[in-house]
């Protein structure tokens, strides 16, 4: 019996070995954590190209804003640098606020310049209408707000947007200096399946 123990465990090793290599045989590329999966499985077949125009309204006065100061500016900045902002501010379709609602810019921004008014902007456009209904991408980026256009980049998104990578081009429609109230014009060219 005890000489059967040795031939056994060296069978069983054989065993184990045989089936990790069939495994990872099976399975495709593995690298431990990770592997390598086919694109068409998750619907990712052809890549789209999307330009959407819609409008971004700020609105820091009134009864009900859409953008909330959360952190002051520094006391000393001519560039109202620190200052930051949450946003929840309507997406539309035209320059006008009556305008048909496309969706919100959820997020914030904060001036993150020294020397001039510069943003980070970091916002997802979550859209509320036709086919982009509970869709949404991403926007990260610089905005330096008295530039005649910004681009920024699109660094994901979820539902139709899934996968999408890009960039947007902001232009100032209309600013109110009392009351810091903007409306922007962002065109969106978005790549995604």
């Amino acid at each position: 019996m005890t000489k059967n123990i040795p031939i056994l465990s060296s069978q069983l090793n054989i065993f184990f070995i045989l089936s990790f290599f069939i495994i990872i045989f099976i399975s495709g590329e593995a690298h431990g954590f990770a592997k390598a999966l086919d694109e068409k499985l998750f619907g990712l077949n052809k890549e789209k190209f999307t330009h959407l125009r819609l409008f971004w309204h700020d609105i820091l006065s009134g009864t009900s804003p859409t953008a909330v100061q959360v952190v002051p500016p520094n006391a000393n900045s001519s560039t109202a640098f620190g200052l930051m902002n949450m946003i929840d501010d309507p997406l539309t379709e035209g320059p006008e606020l009556s305008s048909k609602m496309l969706g919100r810019a959820q997020g914030f921004y904060a001036a993150a310049s020294q020397q001039e008014v510069g943003l980070l902007m970091a916002m997802n456009f979550a859209f509320i209408e036709g086919k982009y209904n509970g869709s949404t991408f991403t926007v990260l980026g610089r905005n330096t707000v008295f530039s005649k256009v910004r681009e920024m980049p699109v660094i994901g998104g979820t539902g139709v947007f899934r996968f999408a990578r890009g960039y947007v081009q902001a232009k100032t429609y209309k600013f109110d200096q009392n009351s810091g109230d903007a409306t922007v014009e962002y065109n969106c060219y978005v790549l995604h399946y």
